[in-house]
């Protein structure tokens, strides 16, 4: 981590802290402190408890498609410090793009070839925005009309949300169906784009997207064929999802806001996912805040709980990640005993 990366990281954590000074300039701080108090903390514990698991639950994913029989054991923080890694890096990063690439170098300190990590990565990142889709679709099948009456600005960003998402899969869809034609696509866009580029320049990015593409359609051939690792990741994409999801209805719950339906929130919750995606300040600032301030202020009362159940969401989901992935970037796995073990098994 660099100090452009370290520079990121105060400067998001200072936005965060200007956002919820802004957000509570009108709240009077004894009530503040008097709804704090109050707090259920068995719940917040909860809540604290089921994003771990959800961080736990997508390594089981990264396991399920990187293992084959020949491979070594891979320890426990090898797997669980990955989508910590990812976490931090998403989280400082206009649209995510930082995360893919950091957990790619975090696979490679396990000794994991580059090339087999990053195929990996693309299919653990096609099947992750796969199941954010039919969790979506879903939630708009239940709610999206009553979402769209009382929130029609919030619908529209919520509906272009979908459109990314849609798109996002489409095009790794067709790398894996329609592979010459999306090459060709991909060659034909590319060019007049990148045109007031140097050539060496420009021919270097469609050089790296054209291997990224050649990576991507080698490991989905050899999934295509495994289908069971694929539906085996699916769901516990999906279980993976519902722990992070289910986070806000435990901060509600701390709140003391037992009146509340638990498929509602749920839906909002996945409706706030599908906005921040759509907004290029890392990990969605702003945008966050505003989403769960309108889509929440009908289940919690007061103005002081509804920024304190702002900020504890906001800090389990977006900063303590942060925090997480900053620890899992300073310690590396041990793996050299491990790999020499290995060694010597096959010289066997």
């Amino acid at each position: 981590m660099d100090r452009k990366h370290i520079a990121a990281i105060f400067v998001m954590l200072g936005l965060g802290v200007g956002i919820f000074g802004w957000e509570a300039r009108n709240i009077d701080f004894n009530s503040l402190v008097s709804t704090f108090k109050s707090l259920n903390y068995f719940w917040l514990a909860v809540a604290f408890l089921s994003i771990l698991l959800s961080y736990g639950v997508e390594a089981m994913v990264l396991h399920t498609l990187l293992k084959k029989k020949e491979d070594r054991k891979f320890g426990w923080w090898e797997m669980y410090r990955i989508p910590l890694i990812q976490a931090l890096f998403n989280a400082i990063t206009p649209f995510s793009s930082g995360g893919q690439p950091a957990q790619l170098i975090g696979l490679m300190q396990s000794k994991i070839d580059g090339g087999r990590a990053s195929s990996v990565l693309l299919m653990k990142f096609v099947i992750y925005q796969a199941m954010v889709l039919v969790n979506f679709i879903v939630a708009m099948l239940v709610s999206f009309s009553s979402v769209a009456k009382h929130f029609s600005g919030l619908a529209t960003l919520i509906v272009f949300g979908m459109v990314i998402h849609v798109v996002t899969i489409s095009f790794l869809l067709m790398i894996m169906y329609y592979y010459d034609f999306t090459k060709k696509m991909v060659q034909i866009v590319l060019k007049p784009v990148l045109f007031f580029l140097k050539e060496e320049k420009r021919d270097k990015i469609l050089q790296s997207a054209i291997d990224s593409i050649d990576s991507f359609y080698k490991e989905s051939l050899v999934l295509k064929q495994e289908k069971k690792k694929v539906i085996k990741a699916s769901l516990l994409t999906i279980l993976q999802l519902f722990l992070y999801y289910f986070v806000v209805y435990f901060v509600l719950l701390a709140l003391n806001c037992d009146h509340v339906n638990i498929i509602d929130v749920l839906v909002m919750h996945i409706m706030i996912v599908m906005i921040v995606s759509i907004f290029p300040i890392p990990g969605g600032s702003g945008g966050a805040e505003f989403s769960f301030k309108t889509l929440f202020a009908g289940f919690i009362p007061s103005s002081s709980g509804l920024i304190l159940g702002m900020f504890l969401w906001r800090f389990i989901t977006y900063y303590l990640g942060m925090f997480l992935g900053i620890i899992a970037v300073s310690k590396k796995p041990k793996i050299e005993q491990q790999v020499a073990n290995k060694s010597m098994e096959r010289k066997q």
